[in-house]
């Protein structure tokens, strides 16, 4: 009976002892279920594989959906620029020009209207002449002009009578003769002035008398004015300039008078971009001047198709002394030369200007250069609080490396050349926020039923026999 209550408390240390080891040998099956808030690891499977940390796999057709583009990466100089707004405006003294009536009068007719297009020397209105000034002016001209035949006829006489006459009354005739002459001079000088042409003039001295003049659009100057826009160098226009009428001034039947502005004609082939900038970034902009640094101009617009590349360099050419006290601002101006192209509308012809004053325009003036860094598009980084990454790709398999930023914008972002990456790699381009989300979610491993090579490319198991 001792023996008895002896070994019933060694077989129920024995039994327990073979549970315990019994557990211990299938803990890997039953642990995880006692481990709360811990993720399952999966068991893999014969022919799939784990990536490892920082990587992920895509598919092509992920690539695709997800639009990733790789480009080797090459160091380069990055131009820090500032972004101030701009205007398409006329350049001073060479866009537009007023034209005026020469005299006192009533709009008898009007020949164009605007939009439309006219060439130096054609005829814009006719006037109907009301200036007593100007009637005074052709009446004397035509006395003059008579009392000089006169004179001449009473020279012819007292020259013919053979010293009948003193030598001082021939003298008196000459001086008259003289006299008369600068009159005619000054009377036709006049009539000029007013518009007349050398054949009116010729009439009017003959007493035909002008009741109507033309007014024409005015022709190019002999010697055409400085530019102080000019490029140094840069040869100019030589054909006749086209001009549209702008806006017209005055109606028909209209009395104007004397040097009232009867219409405004342009030519936009010579424009100018102006910029506003605060006072603050004066300094900027004269470095900019003194570098000779190009600005770029976005003109906002998508006519590329249509007019091809602005094939031109920006510098700014001029900056204001003067800060309007509206706005705070100061301009600076570059020139820009204009492209047009001729439209025929049943024999009416108007000029299609590509850039019009008024145009909004975005400038981006370079300020700084940073040279030997990597530029990339700003959606090829990815950032995690402090940390910035890129991904690299090798077929299929994108692994996450960490960079270091040194200057963002909207656009671009600009990498050092710390040893980190190093030239000619492969840097996706696009992307990299999706491809960052897909490693915190632990998407980097194979798909079913696909295996990965060395070289990163991704197959399809049945693939691998064929």
């Amino acid at each position: 009976m001792s023996r008895l209550r002896f070994l019933k408390p060694l077989a129920y240390v024995a039994i327990l002892g073979g549970v315990g080891a019994a557990g211990y040998l299938t803990r890997d099956n039953w642990l995880p279920f006692l481990q709360t808030g811990q993720p399952i690891e999966p068991v893999e499977t014969a022919g799939e594989a784990v990536t490892p940390t920082g990587k992920v796999i895509v598919s092509e057709q992920a690539q695709l959906n997800l639009g990733l583009t790789a480009k080797p990466l090459k160091t380069q100089t990055f131009c820090k620029t500032i972004q101030v707004p701009g205007m398409v405006v006329d350049r001073p003294g060479q866009s537009d020009r007023g034209v005026v009536a020469p005299a006192t009068g009533v709009i008898a007719r009007v020949y164009h209207f605007p939009g439309d297009t006219v060439q130096p020397g054609e005829v814009l209105f006719t006037l109907k002449l009301l200036s007593e000034s100007l009637h005074l002016t052709q009446t004397e001209l035509l006395k003059a002009t008579q009392d000089i035949k006169f004179a001449q006829t009473q020279r012819k006489t007292l020259v013919a009578s053979a010293g009948a006459v003193p030598e001082s009354r021939l003298i008196e005739v000459d001086n008259q003769i003289v006299r008369l002459q600068v009159a005619v001079r000054a009377y036709r000088q006049e009539l000029l002035n007013r518009g007349f042409s050398s054949e009116l003039i010729d009439g009017v001295a003959e007493g035909k008398f002008v009741n109507e003049v033309a007014i024409v659009v005015p022709p190019r100057p002999a010697k055409l004015p400085t530019d102080p826009l000019a490029v140094p160098g840069a040869v100019g226009p030589t054909d006749p300039p086209t001009f549209e009428v702008q806006e017209l001034k005055v109606d028909l039947g209209q009395q104007v008078q004397a040097g009232q502005t009867l219409c405004l004609i342009a030519n936009h082939q010579k424009l100018a971009v102006e910029g506003r900038a605060f006072r603050d970034e004066t300094t900027l902009l004269e470095k900019s001047v003194k570098e000779k640094w190009p600005v770029e101009v976005d003109f906002q617009e998508d006519a590329a198709a249509a007019w091809g590349e602005v094939n031109q360099t920006f510098r700014i050419r001029h900056m204001a002394n003067t800060i309007d006290p509206m706005n705070r601002t100061f301009a600076f101006l570059m020139p820009l030369e204009n492209q047009s192209r001729v439209v025929d509308d049943e024999g009416r012809t108007q000029t299609l200007w590509r850039f019009r004053p008024g145009q909004k325009v975005r400038l981006l003036v370079r300020v700084e250069e940073v040279k030997n860094v990597f530029v990339l598009p700003a959606d090829a980084v990815a950032r995690e609080g402090p940390e910035a990454f890129v991904f690299t790709q090798n077929v299929n398999t994108f692994e996450r490396k960490p960079v270091r930023v040194l200057l963002q914008d909207r656009q671009e972002v600009v990498l050092a050349n710390d040893g980190s990456l190093p030239p000619g790699i492969f840097v996706v381009q696009r992307g990299a926020a999706q491809l960052s989300r897909m490693v915190k979610a632990g998407g980097s491993g194979v798909p079913k039923g696909y295996h990965i090579h060395a070289d990163g490319s991704l197959h399809k198991n049945e693939d691998e026999g064929k």
